[in-house]
């Protein structure tokens, strides 16, 4: 059971960190085109940190099995 869990835990987490990056191309795209609103902008700056964070999590965690 806790192993069908982690699958499902880790499959949403990939499904997260794709839709983030579509989502922060997407911005990028419109920064382009014109000056993002306010509210745009913090989304697009906090989906940017959030990848970053993500992958330096997953990383360390990564090691961390490995060497732990």
């Amino acid at each position: 059971m806790v192993y069908i869990l982690e699958n499902i835990f880790q499959l949403s987490a990939i499904v997260l960190v794709l839709c983030s990056m579509y989502y922060y191309r997407h911005f990028k795209k419109t920064k382009r085109e014109r000056k993002l609103t306010f509210y745009e902008t913090v989304i697009y700056v906090v989906t940017r940190i959030a990848i970053y964070l993500c992958a330096v999590s997953y990383v360390l965690l990564f090691l961390d099995r490995n060497y732990g």
